[in-house]
């Protein structure tokens, strides 16, 4: 089940959301005319796959994740002709793209929605989940997933006369994949993406789509895995190339199961990793780092991970042990604003680090660990947050592209923009822009892009053998990956101290990456001849860090 090229292991993922990267057109809102002008910016950067969020027809009460017509675009983000045009601009740039496949739910405005609630002997009545009364004892393992802003997983619709299950917001009625109908409803919509060039398409929820809904006996799969199998395979046939990555949020010991023997997932969100990384910079020491590593699953050779800091969603913290959990918060999240659902965090990195310096160590980390990184627009050159906003919208503002009107983001009215962009301070659009970065050799923008070059030289990160080499201090993390394209070994210090470790490595080091300062030298007075030296030193600034290549 392997796609023939698998161009997805050492790829470099870059999440958009159309609404608020680019305005074409004027009216406030991002668009494809707008994001086609700006794919410069991805070739430049490096980027070699673009995730699109939602850009379908939708009331966009939950950011376009409330799908009312899975065979368009909307309005606002302009026609079928200007999606395919900019499908065709990335082609030309070698950038790949992913779209949204939004099945666990509609918006309860899709036609299947409304047909369903009107006519009881509907066809489309057992697309989604009913019944006349909501269970009296509610599952603890199925309740709202935004706890504080629904209560309930039932809603009572008069129309129907029937309750339907819901585990988003009631306005996202649940489909029911135990349906055929519905598992063929899907495989059209795939198909028409697919046929307009898509390389494939991140599986939202994907973990929720195959659970049992409501407990009931009537939406209970025999093989929940079968209906990712029935996707992969539908892609394999009729995409070149194009592969699934899944947002699968499960236990630990459950994840290899969406990878399934290598025929259903291609790429899973590393959201484990994720977390127990966020608590490394946290706490300042590499513990978690060793623990995750440890718990995360071996997979097939034909799956990869894609690893990320910080996505569009709040930074979930769920998985986490308390003490570790509680240290990311107090850390990261002092005050209760920046907290959201009890269990997640609802900033940018950037603010929540702070320092440049540690900015850097944590994406070099990230970098530098088994997977496919992944950066969210407005990454590359530190974005922050503005916590006026709503729930996770915190983190969804304009790109920023310049210092002039709106960040460059959109000529219309500040009052006419999808969403206020950042202004004053120092992660306004005046201080953290596109233009003055691009213009200055020592700017965050021009460093991930010497990063991304890094990575794409050193191929041995998305599909070696990691190792985690021992050290004498606690805030160090040293690993070790080696495949049929070489090896490297990175180190990276926690802590703001300066530090100094000694690390076992045959032949010279050669330092592909690391910032300024950061140096390896031999730990003794040995010197290359009959007797080599085998022990190096790592010496580091605070929040230093230092690829080699070994040989």
């Amino acid at each position: 089940m392997a796609t023939d090229e698998r161009w997805y292991d050492d790829a470099v993922f870059y999440a958009v959301d159309v609404e608020a990267f680019a305005d074409g057109n004027g009216d406030g809102v991002g668009d494809f005319p707008g994001l086609i002008d700006r794919l410069d910016h991805l070739d430049a950067l490096g980027v070699d796959c673009v995730w699109l969020l939602p850009f379908y027809p939708s009331p966009n009460r939950d950011n376009g994740y409330d799908v009312a017509d899975y065979y368009g675009v909307d309005d606002r983000h302009g026609t079928l002709g200007d999606f395919v045009a900019f499908v065709r601009a990335a082609d030309r740039l070698g950038i790949r793209v992913l779209v949204d496949l939004v099945v666990n739910h509609t918006s309860d405005q899709h036609p299947w929605f409304r047909r369903a609630r009107e006519d009881p002997d509907s066809p489309y009545r057992d697309y989604y989940v009913w019944v006349d009364d909501p269970p009296e004892w509610p599952d603890p393992d199925r309740g709202p997933v935004f706890p504080g802003e629904e209560d309930t997983v039932w809603s009572y619709d008069e129309a129907a006369e029937a309750f339907y299950y819901h585990r988003f917001y009631h306005f996202q009625p649940d489909l029911n994949v135990a349906n055929p109908d519905v598992r063929a409803e899907i495989r059209n919509v795939m198909d028409f993406w697919l046929r307009l060039g898509v390389d494939g398409f991140r599986v939202d929820a994907a973990t929720l789509m195959i659970d049992n809904k409501g407990g009931l006996e009537s939406t209970r799969l025999d093989d929940p895995h079968g209906v990712i199998r029935d996707l992969r395979r539908f892609v394999a046939r009729r995409g070149d190339d194009a592969v699934l990555l899944a947002e699968a949020d499960d236990e630990p010991d459950r994840l290899a199961d969406y990878f399934g023997d290598g025929d259903e997932c291609n790429v899973l969100l590393n959201f484990l990793l994720d977390a127990y990384l966020v608590a490394a910079l946290a706490e300042r020491r590499a513990d978690p780092l060793r623990r995750v590593l440890d718990l995360l699953p071996a997979i097939p050779e034909e799956g990869q991970w894609a690893n990320f800091l910080r996505n569009y969603d709040e930074l979930n913290l769920g998985r986490l042990p308390t003490a570790d959990r509680e240290a990311v918060f107090e850390a990261f999240a002092p005050d209760e604003a920046m907290g959201i659902y009890g269990r997640g965090i609802r900033r940018r990195l950037a603010p929540m680090l702070g320092d440049r310096d540690r900015i850097e160590l944590a994406y070099s980390l990230l970098f530098s660990l088994p997977g496919a990184p992944l950066l969210v627009y407005g990454d590359e050159i530190g974005m922050g947050e503005d916590l006026s906003l709503p729930g996770r919208d915190a983190v969804r503002t304009p790109m920023q592209w310049a210092d002039e009107p709106n960040g460059g983001f959109s000529p219309a009215d500040a009052d006419d923009l999808v969403r206020p962009v950042i202004a004053g301070g120092g992660y306004g659009y005046e201080a953290v822009n596109v233009a003055d970065q691009r213009e200055d050799p020592d700017s965050l923008l021009r460093w991930f892009g010497r990063l991304i070059r890094t990575r794409h030289a050193c191929p041995a990160i998305g599909t070696g053998a990691c190792e985690v080499l021992d050290v004498d201090d606690p805030a160090v993390f040293a690993h070790r990956i080696a495949g049929d394209d070489g090896a490297v070994v990175a180190v990276h210090n926690l802590d703001d101290s300066p530090t100094a470790v000694s690390i076992a490595l045959d032949g010279d080091p050669t330092v592909a990456f690391g910032r300024d300062g950061a140096s390896v030298r031999p730990a003794d007075d040995a010197t290359d001849g009959s007797e080599r030296a085998r022990a190096w030193r790592f010496d580091l600034d605070g929040y230093g860090y230092c690829w080699v290549r070994p040989d």
